[in-house]
Formats: structure tokens, C-alpha cells, sequence
């Protein structure tokens, strides 16, 4: 939806359906499940580490972050996981904008292939096309994702007087879809920018020059609902995950 202006949800589920059968909804989803431990571990290391750093500058008055030292630290997760989500997902949003119902007419045959042509086509840098909106919606969404969440758990805490382990596990879901719900919101734009300029083609047959031309060029067809393009789907999904996300976490941490 985001690359594709004339379509609204439900069309493009149809015609995936239709064209490509129930499969196609699972192209592309290969790059993620690989690169899904490597991201968690530099998010929640780099988090760990910086929110110590912060702490230690606080000399020791308060041992709880601030809101928005939450979010730099969530920010800073965020831009160090950029660096891989950037090439994991420009993989992703090839592999899912191609459609063709023969394997034969198929721009790429799948991942290797895919990244065997993006450095063909452009060298080891093509890999990071998109890595500009890719960085400023990383350092938002995790700077809200960590400052928001701990935000409406720490009045969940107060309201309960309970500790943290002991919150039940629906009020920690119900956090996790809101914080979900507000950080898609926020960061959505940065999102559609990243898709559009990752699509792209390349030489020639690229349409962005770079971030500027695909905010400038998105503004005068669309106009704002250019930037907003997909973001219903996106929020349905964002429930489910968020809220299964931090319960996970939070049963993780338990055991």
C-alpha cells in the first residue's frame, strides 16, 4: 500500500489472493525471521548500556530513568539496530513489491538472489538505500517504544501498588497496545518514505534522488495522505504484536 497509491487495503489483499495465492503473503518474510535475534540483542544490549551510562551521570540520586532519558536511551537501540534493519528490510520490501505468478518472470528468484543483484545493480552502499528515514524512524519508534511503555507501567504501578512482577498479564498488554498504537502513529511517515525509496529502481529507472526528492514528490501527488498510506493495517498488526511482545518479555525475564 505504501508504494502502490491506487490500491486500499482490502484491494491489495484481494488481489494477492487472487494473483498470487495464500503464500504471497509471506514473501519476503525470510530476511526478518533471520535477522530477528540479531536485532533484539543489539536493542536491548545497547539499551541496557546506555541506560546504565545515564545513571551513572545522575550520581546516584534517583536510580529510575527519566522520560526523556528513557527515550534517548530507546533512541539510541534504535539507531545502532538501524544499521542492520536498513539491508534486512530493503531485501524485505523487494522481495514483497515483486509480483508475478511465474517464478520465471520474477525479478528476483529470492534472497540471495536479491542481494546478488542489489550490489550488481549498486554496489555493496545499494544494500542501504533508504537508510536515512530508516535511522530517523528507528531512533523515534524505540525512543517511544521504551519511554512510552514505561510511562503507562510505571502509573499501572502506582495505581496497583504493586511491584512490577507481580502487574497482571492483561494490564501489561493493554501498555504494549497502546504504546504500539502511538509509536506507528508517530513514526509512520518516516516508514512510507523508507518503503518508497527502497522500492525504487535503481540508475535511470529510479524516481527518488534521494530523501528530500521522495518527501517532496510523495507531497505534491498525494498530498498528506500520501504519508499515511497503509497505516490502518499497520495498527492491526501493531495490537497483537506489541501487547504478545511485552508480556513475552515480561514472562521471559520471570522464569
Amino acid at each position: 500500500m505504501q508504494v502502490q497509491a491506487n490500491h486500499n487495503g482490502i484491494g491489495v489483499a484481494r488481489n494477492i489472493w487472487k494473483q498470487e495465492g495464500a503464500l504471497a503473503f509471506y514473501k519476503g518474510s525470510l530476511p526478518p525471521l533471520l535477522g530477528v535475534g540479531a536485532c533484539i540483542s543489539i536493542v536491548y544490549s545497547t539499551f541496557l548500556t546506555v541506560s546504565q551510562q545515564i545513571q551513572s551521570l545522575n550520581h546516584h540520586t534517583d536510580p529510575s530513568l527519566s522520560t526523556p532519558q528513557t527515550y534517548f536511551a530507546g533512541g539510541a537501540s534504535g539507531l545502532a539496530n538501524s544499521f542492520i534493519s536498513g539491508p534486512m528490510e530493503h531485501i524485505r520490501i523487494r522481495l514483497q513489491t515483486q509480483s508475478s505468478t511465474s517464478r520465471s518472470n520474477r525479478t528476483y528468484s529470492g534472497v540471495y538472489d536479491c542481494v546478488r543483484k542489489i550490489i550488481s545493480q549498486g554496489g555493496l552502499r545499494a544494500l542501504y538505500r533508504g537508510q536515512t528515514p530508516t535511522m530517523l524512524r528507528d531512533f523515534h519508534s524505540y525512543g517511544i517504544w521504551f519511554s512510552t511503555y514505561e510511562l503507562l507501567l510505571s502509573r499501572v504501578i502506582k495505581q496497583e501498588c504493586k511491584p512490577r512482577e507481580e502487574i497482571p498479564g492483561w494490564k501489561i498488554a493493554g501498555c504494549g497496545v497502546i504504546t504500539g498504537v502511538v509509536l506507528w502513529t508517530a513514526v509512520y511517515p518516516f516508514d512510507v518514505v523508507k518503503s518508497k525509496m527502497q522500492a525504487d529502481g535503481f540508475g535511470e529507472k529510479g524516481r527518488y534522488r534521494n530523501m528530500r526528492d521522495a518527501v517532496r514528490q510523495t507531497w505534491r501527488i498525494e498530498g498528506l495522505r500520501g504519508f499515511s498510506r497503509g497505516l490502518v493495517p499497520t495498527l492491526v498488526r501493531a495490537v497483537p504484536v506489541s501487547a504478545g511482545t511485552f508480556v513475552g518479555l515480561v514472562l521471559t525475564s520471570l522464569w
